[in-house]
């Protein structure tokens, strides 16, 4: 979360993108630190320095602060698409690099991870814009997917739709997993539900991993 969530150019925008910012990455910590649901908007307001008046000048609550993460997960989404596309990567690469990003904020702790979760029971803002979200980054993955499939890398006998919902839902399924277990490393699950993930769609005469290791 090193890069800047937007590049605005003129200097008012960036002041801003920079306000906006601040106050994510105040609240991310908080929810990361006390949960979702402990955390208040004083307390992100105190955390950002900024008064409330500011805070509701971005945001309409604290819930509403979320969907910046959003915008950088479709952005990872768009990221991968996009290198995909480009054809210089093998789409195996592609997808286990796009599933590690794409974990790298929710997946920080454990807490944090469960807090998200539960922010889409409790709010319906958070469960639309999931929903929303994940709807558009299946239609870019089933793209990436398609890819494979003309450069036979990927099946042709599954729809790319459904080959991008089964990794989406293998994704998610390992977050909530892992959160609700004793602490161990996300990536060494993630790196299992990927192999087992890519070893189900890869073209059939395309050799695994595993018998180049």
């Amino acid at each position: 979360m090193s890069k800047p969530i937007l590049a605005p150019t003129g200097r008012r925008e960036r002041k801003r993108a920079e306000t906006r910012e601040r106050i994510f990455r105040a609240a991310m910590q908080l929810f990361a630190e006390r949960g979702f649901l402990e955390t208040t908007v004083e307390d992100i307001t105190e955390a950002a320095d900024v008064g409330k008046g500011t805070f509701f000048n971005y945001f309409p609550g604290k819930e509403h602060v979320l969907g910046v993460l959003h915008e950088i997960q479709l952005a990872k989404v768009k990221e991968a698409h996009e290198a995909a596309l480009a054809g210089t990567q093998p789409v195996r690469e592609v997808l286990h690099h796009f599933m590690m990003r794409i974990t790298e904020e929710p997946g920080r702790p454990q807490q944090l991870a469960r807090g998200l979760i539960v922010s889409m029971f409790s709010s319906e803002y958070i469960r639309q814009v999931v929903v929303e979200t994940m709807k558009r980054g299946a239609t870019l993955l089933a793209e990436v997917l398609e890819s494979g499939q003309e450069r036979g890398e990927v099946r042709r006998d599954l729809k790319a739709e459904d080959m991008a919902r089964t990794f989406q839902q293998c994704m998610l399924g390992t977050l909530l997993h892992w959160s609700l277990n004793p602490p161990l490393p996300l990536k060494r699950r993630l790196d299992a539900t990927f192999e087992i993930f890519w070893s189900g769609i890869r073209a059939h005469d395309l050799p695994s991993r595993r018998s180049h290791s």
